[in-house]
């Protein structure tokens, strides 16, 4: 009875182990010849128009992959097949559904979030994991001050390229700008824009009139007015597309029209464009590209090449958040294709993944893209060039710097009434 005791105590421990390792993420599924990849942002709550963005850059890439056979590695293609997690524009929730896909479904890579804040609380899930993950539109400083080492970016943080706007002002506009007004949205990338518009005025010498970090939904109209009693030149919100729209409603409702609005993401999204109308002409914003740049790309041919099928498939030109979410794909092809690995990744090929993302040097439809491997910005993209745009009729205009621009700024800005 002993023996048969013992026996059925080690059998039982096989199968533990057994199930343990199948139940692993880590442990290498079934044979397949295509990769899956994941795909977490917003498909509802309140970010879901900036979650599509993302998605819509995200499966151009598959799709173009796709009708080229798939990946090429050692002279065999691999198609790839994005796998979808909702986030719902929460930062908890983003962390489970990262969660759930990994140790689920056993993506062997994945495609980030929308948000800062949800791009965040994944990293550490990437970490426990060991999956890598490259986010096309996340801007936020605090994520690369972390210092995740499965986490990569293809959009320099905001603190790099938010000041575009304000130094073009400071510079290459007469009468220059004195005064500034700054409102900001509690998440970590609209803070952090407003940080960023706030240094740099107080680096050009502007005064700072009014500083503000208000939470989502904040009804903008109490602010709006208090402002307009200061008279700032300049109105500058850290925000996304929907703060955007709501804080020039307010401000022609109230009848006040600062002598420009500055602002970062959101304003090159047609969302914006589409529902302000010729309201939204003359706000100045900073990128980091445009549809109008070229540059060559080993999947789509060109920049232009990709905006004309991108135009055709959604009917509207893509902005840079579109063009930052397409262009990890390509990174990640160019680190797979450096490294051979073949579908399904086994953790190994994973951590060889990552040390090729680190080394990646790559020409794509957004720019040149290599990954910083040190400092305050580690594993984010950090090469590309701030922009200043300025809206007029509905198209981006490169106004700055002044070495580069296509168009000279236009301030003061004529009146809402007038256009």
């Amino acid at each position: 009875m002993k023996r048969i005791r013992w026996w059925s105590m080690v059998l039982l421990g096989v199968m533990m182990v057994v199930l343990s390792a199948c139940n692993s993420p880590t442990a290498t599924e079934e044979s397949r010849d295509y990769f899956k990849v994941g795909v977490i942002t917003s498909l509802s709550g309140s970010e879901v128009y900036g979650g599509n963005v993302t998605k819509r850059g995200y499966e151009i890439w598959a799709e173009t992959v796709n009708e080229q056979g798939g990946i090429e590695i050692d002279g065999k293609k691999y198609r790839v097949e994005l796998v979808y997690a909702d986030d719902q524009s929460d930062p908890t929730s983003g962390a489970d559904a990262a969660e759930r896909m990994i140790t689920s479904e056993k993506v062997d890579f994945i495609l980030g979030p929308y948000t800062s804040g949800v791009t965040l609380a994944v990293a550490p899930i990437l970490e426990k994991y060991k999956v890598p993950m490259i986010t096309g539109s996340a801007e936020s400083p605090l994520i690369w001050k972390e210092q995740f080492k499965y986490t990569f970016g293809t959009i320099p943080a905001v603190d790099l390229t938010g000041s575009s706007p304000i130094r073009t002002l400071a510079r290459d506009v007469n009468p220059a700008p004195k005064t500034i007004a700054i409102i900001g949205v509690n998440d970590p990338f609209s803070k952090s824009v407003a940080e960023t518009f706030k240094s740099s005025a107080e680096e050009a010498g502007m005064e700072v009139v009014k500083y503000d970090i208000v939470p989502a939904g904040t009804d903008f109209t109490p602010l709006i007015s208090a402002i307009k009693k200061l008279n700032p030149d300049i109105l500058a919100v850290g925000g996304h597309e929907k703060e955007h729209m709501e804080v020039i409603k307010a401000s022609k409702s109230l009848g006040f029209m600062p002598k420009i609005f500055v602002m970062h993401y959101g304003i090159t999204t047609p969302d914006f464009i589409k529902n302000l109308g010729k309201d939204a002409d003359y706000v100045m914003g900073a990128a980091i590209w445009t549809p109008d740049l070229n540059y060559e790309d080993p999947l789509f041919g060109s920049t232009a090449e990709y905006v004309k099928k991108f135009t055709e498939k959604y009917g509207t030109a893509p902005e840079y958040t579109e063009a930052g979410c397409t262009a990890t794909g390509i990174v990640f092809t160019a680190a797979l294709q450096a490294i051979g690995a073949k579908p399904p990744l086994s953790e190994e090929e994973r951590e060889k993944l990552v040390e090729a993302l680190e080394n990646i040097e790559v020409n794509t439809l957004f720019g040149p893209i290599s990954f910083a491997t040190e400092g305050a910005w580690y594993h984010n993209n950090t090469g590309l060039q701030p922009l200043t745009i300025q809206l007029k009729d509905g198209k981006q205009i490169i106004v700055g710097p002044a070495d580069v621009r296509v168009q000279a700024p236009t301030y003061p800005v004529p009146p809402m009434e007038s256009r």
